[in-house]
């Protein structure tokens, strides 16, 4: 396994889901991508009760057993820290691109808020980890990165007081920010959204084809 670049003949892709979910809610954009040309299956893991860093164990193990010559990785929300622990703790990964959909890699405000009250607190369960709460381990490299937020406001953060700043209504822009390497995509969708826009379908298919988002129109 190593770290470089697949080649514009890899199509196998692996989505990851976020937390409380189990990769149904993924199905949509999973049948976009097949249509596109991409063979696509779900990793699921227990985002509650594993820590990111324990899920991104389980995700080594299974792309081992698959032995996969090339892979892209699609990830939404938690998924995408268990994909940064995994490049943290076990980098010679099989060559591919990674896309992150909303994923708050700096740390959740909204989770921080859930985990500072007792009845709320077990929503988070062990995801808090080198993950939601903490931040992730720092991207290091290696390989095309794109990352995709939502900007339409609408979504749990506004139950529990709001959010400052641009945000998909869970996650905030500047959570899902990483600090190199790599090419950003906005849209206005909520958190849930990224899963069914076709505009982002179209720009995950583009990145995983290419390693850079498409050129928007003006």
């Amino acid at each position: 396994m190593g770290t470089q670049n697949a080649g514009d003949d890899c199509n196998k892709v692996l989505l990851l889901h976020g937390i409380w979910m189990t990769g149904f809610e993924m199905g949509r954009l999973k049948s976009r991508l097949s249509r596109e040309g991409f063979e696509v299956d779900f990793f699921r893991y227990p985002s509650l009760t594993g820590t990111p860093a324990e899920n991104a164990e389980r995700l080594d193990r299974y792309i081992r057993q698959k032995n996969y010559r090339c892979l892209h990785l699609v990830a939404h929300s938690l998924g995408g820290l268990v994909l940064l622990n995994l490049f943290d703790r076990f980098p010679r990964q099989p060559p591919g691109r990674v896309v992150l959909l909303g994923s708050p890699v700096q740390g959740s405000v909204v989770a921080r808020r859930l985990v500072g009250r007792p009845w709320t607190r077990p929503l988070i369960g062990r995801a808090a980890v080198q993950g939601l709460v903490d931040g992730a381990p720092s991207w290091q490299g290696g390989r095309p990165l794109g990352v995709i937020a939502g900007t339409s406001g609408l979504g749990v953060g506004r139950l529990l007081g709001g959010l400052s700043g641009a945000s998909d209504g869970t996650v905030l822009v500047s959570e899902t920010t990483v600090d190199r390497g790599a090419d950003t995509r906005l849209h206005r969708v909520g958190h849930m959204g990224l899963l069914f826009s076709s505009r982002v379908a179209i720009d995950v298919a583009a990145f995983l084809r290419t390693g850079a988002f498409p050129l928007q129109s003006s």
